[in-house]
């Protein structure tokens, strides 16, 4: 087999609006726990980024969110399509403000995150390397 031949496996879930939150979670930890993932900290930031992503989806964009996972044996992605244009910036939230941390999150917990404009909205893709693996 050619050493550089990338091996790749995906999941994809559609989310409509009147979908909750947890099911994204729920979809995503199942996923997690397929690679090994499951009991780590960096699946608690994977968690927290789709349901941040999926919560934006819904509330801003009004929209369905399509959550795309995959796994490259070197990052897992986490992509969210909506149907909004509109991109995520940075804001600067009050201490009190409920809402307005989401770039704040991603850039704390990712790795690395883009945004890709899209002809029918966007999609935000987020990469985790796996996490360390404990010492025996």
């Amino acid at each position: 087999m050619d050493e550089r031949s990338l091996r790749a496996v995906g999941w994809a879930r559609s989310l409509p609006l009147d979908s909750q939150i947890k099911t994204a979670r729920d979809w995503a930890r199942a996923r997690l726990d397929e690679l090994g993932w499951a009991a780590t900290d960096t699946a608690d930031d994977v968690l927290l980024v789709v349901s941040e992503l999926v919560t934006n989806a819904h509330v801003h964009a009004h929209s369905t969110a399509q959550l795309v996972m995959s796994w490259d044996n070197e990052c897992l992605h986490i992509a969210v399509h909506d149907s909004s244009p509109v991109l995520p910036e940075p804001r600067h939230p009050g201490a009190l403000q409920p809402g307005g941390r989401g770039v704040l999150l991603m850039d704390a917990l990712a790795d690395r995150w883009e945004v890709h404009p899209c002809p029918h909205g966007k999609t935000v893709l987020a990469c985790f390397r796996p996490p360390a693996r404990a010492e025996a």
